[in-house]
């Protein structure tokens, strides 16, 4: 039996990785869930599932919970980030699954990895803004660190039993978001539109960086730390079917590429099965309905935020949790209505623009960086 914990287990990928859970309830089992505000629907996951550790955002949603679980022996119930820590690191999982948005989940990722457990990772934001030291640091413990985003889980599934000196670029794929073609011009783009993706389901601040492309940009710095391969090796490529996640190019110039249906539960079950496959009940490719898979490099020109991704891993130190801080402020002000969706990468642009970068940040670097990069975009959305 492997233990879990979820965190971010209301949002998206925490309720997808649930019915994984429940489909194994033999191989799987919840310790420990976290949620943000949304204690009802945590509340109801805990009387389903059980877990001996939960946390919630604030001292008031943990008020909530104890009054609704007085006297059924239930979890223990902590708030803030202490909690999301408890919650990672004292659940008594051995797998750790982070599903939480932003920096949110560097702290916690770092205390599971501090203890040698296994981190099922979907929180990309921690590899972009602290690559280097979390992977010294699994490195150092012996934890292993699972991709769950879908592109990065075709990487490691394409990867498995070849050598690093045997690939020469990984390609990543995009859907290209809603706007690929239309508008031309996406100045007047709503919060609506750029939330209505055409493939996946997902979390409102994802599926902003997916319509802007900064979430193939945090990608690509990611992957940079997953793979230990050179920026300029890696590569996206639009795929408007998404029915290819990605592929690897090695040397001899080979390619394999990791294809399926756009369901995320399909990364999350193999990041918590590895190194088994299970078999289920979920969607399959049906092949003759396809008309076609196509192909085409991305408008940079129309989505800048990918090319500031490069520039921000080609900066390094600590411009990439500069880069992400920024964009975090700069889409919730969007979906706020406080700016446009043009205005996104502009506000990134000039945080990137005043940041003086600190080359080999440790972590304290890392998060006065980001945290004066936050202050930075919300002068800026302000002026």
């Amino acid at each position: 039996m492997k233990e879990i914990a979820i965190l971010g287990s209301t949002g998206s990928i925490g309720r997808q990785a649930l019915d994984v859970i429940r489909e194994f309830p033999g191989d799987l089992r919840v310790a420990g869930l976290s949620a943000g505000r949304n204690w009802p629907l945590l509340l109801q996951q805990i009387k389903e599932f059980h877990p001996r550790v939960v946390a919630v955002a604030g001292e008031g949603e943990a008020r909530e919970l104890k009054k609704h679980l007085s006297g059924t022996g239930g979890p223990e119930i902590f708030w803030g980030e202490d909690g999301l820590v408890q919650v990672a690191a004292s659940s008594g999982a051995r797998v750790v699954l982070t599903a939480i948005t932003g920096t949110a989940g560097l702290m916690p990722t770092v205390a599971a990895l501090r203890k040698g457990l296994s981190i099922a990772l979907a929180n990309k934001e921690t590899l972009v803004a602290a690559g280097a030291l979390v992977m010294e640091l699994a490195r150092s413990t012996g934890a292993d660190i699972f991709p769950v985003d879908s592109e990065h889980s075709a990487i490691w599934q394409c990867l498995d039993g070849h050598r690093e000196n045997a690939v020469n670029r990984i390609m990543l794929t995009a859907s290209g978001g809603p706007f690929r073609r239309e508008p031309a011009d996406l100045s007047a783009v709503t919060v609506e539109q750029a939330l209505a993706h055409p493939n996946w389901t997902m979390g409102r601040k994802i599926t902003i960086d997916s319509a802007t492309l900064m979430n193939k940009g945090l990608e690509v710095l990611e992957a940079r730390w997953l793979f230990g391969v050179d920026l300029d090796r890696i590569e996206v490529v639009i795929h408007p079917q998404s029915i290819i996640h990605s592929m690897v190019e090695f040397v001899d110039g080979s390619v394999l590429a990791q294809m399926g249906p756009p369901d995320m539960r399909l990364p999350i079950q193999y990041a918590l099965s590895y190194p088994r496959r299970w078999s289920n009940r979920l969607p399959r490719v049906n092949w003759y309905s396809l008309k076609g898979l196509t192909f085409e490099p991305p408008d940079t020109r129309r989505f800048p935020c990918l090319g500031l991704a490069y520039a921000a891993g080609r900066a390094g130190g600590t411009m990439p949790a500069v880069l992400n801080a920024a964009n975090e402020v700069a889409v919730e002000a969007f979906l706020n209505g406080e700016i446009g969706f043009t205005g996104i990468s502009r506000v990134v642009e000039a945080v990137m623009d005043e940041h003086r970068v600190v080359s080999r940040p440790d972590l304290e670097e890392i998060l006065f960086a980001d945290g004066w990069a936050r202050e930075k975009a919300r002068e800026i959305i302000r002026r």
